[in-house]
């Protein structure tokens, strides 16, 4: 079942599942708390699953899973909201769900929305102010779990673990927290973080990357989003540090650098 199959009125079968946390995440649960919508948050981290959720699934309801890897059958009436991997092309979450809904968001909330679709340049297109980009990205930060720790090792991990490759800035973090690290730097163009079995590239030549490792994303092994200049990455837990530096970390290079 897709989203144009439902029309925004007589929800009350509807349970939504929320998936990784995040400040579109917190505020997509503001607007369910505000409308009395049913919902379940087991507080999960990127990479959530639906299977974190099975326990929930009936055949009455209507199920809708924000942002949830189907690494098992969904339930029997079930809808997938999300814009990362094959859905890179849609609506923010949060702007799908105000439209399933049909409510619209506040001023902050499409700050919210551009931030999490094409962050800070999404922002500046919406005419944000640099307070407001700064106070959107600490609430992102502050929603992920960043903790004051992660803001100091990443304030390390600049002055102490940046190397170029060519015209690509290589971070290896001391923290497995990326966004005080990318808050820190930028604007730059094309920027890879590593960080043990995590690796993440950011900027130019993302489009490069989707197309090479294709077959990944479809397995659930990497991950994009974030429009012509977003990120992709490599999924957590799938491989080690020694992938990650012997194979995936030159392969990439290879692939976006110039020179």
């Amino acid at each position: 079942m897709s989203l144009n199959e439902i029309k925004p009125i007589n929800c009350s079968d509807f349970v939504f599942l929320l998936g990784g946390q995040d400040l579109e995440m917190v505020e997509i649960k503001k607007i369910l708390e505000s409308l009395g919508m049913t919902f379940f948050d087991h507080k999960l981290h990127w990479g959530a699953k639906l299977s974190d959720y099975s326990n929930r699934f009936d055949d009455i309801h209507t199920f809708l899973g924000i942002e949830l890897i189907k690494d098992i059958s969904p339930p029997k009436h079930y809808i997938d909201i999300d814009h990362h991997n094959e859905k890179v092309g849609l609506p923010s979450s949060i702007e799908q769900v105000a439209e399933l809904l049909g409510i619209s968001l506040t001023h902050h909330q499409r700050l919210v929305a551009a931030n999490d679709k094409g962050y800070i340049p999404a922002m500046e297109a919406l005419g944000a102010s640099r307070e407001e980009i700064m106070k959107i990205r600490e609430l992102d930060r502050e929603s992920q779990g960043i903790t004051d720790e992660d803001e100091c090792l990443a304030e390390q991990t600049i002055g102490q673990c940046a190397t170029k490759h060519a015209d690509v800035l290589i971070i290896e973090s001391l923290t497995p927290k990326f966004s005080p690290v990318t808050d820190r730097l930028y604007p730059y163009e094309k920027l890879l973080i590593i960080h043990k079995d995590k690796l993440v590239y950011y900027g130019k030549e993302v489009s490069l990357l989707v197309h090479h490792f294709k077959p990944m994303i479809d397995q659930h092994q990497a991950y994009y989003g974030g429009g012509e200049n977003g990120f992709f990455g490599i999924a957590s837990a799938h491989f080690s540090n020694s992938d990650i530096q012997s194979y995936f970390k030159p392969e990439i290079l290879k692939i976006v650098s110039n020179g």
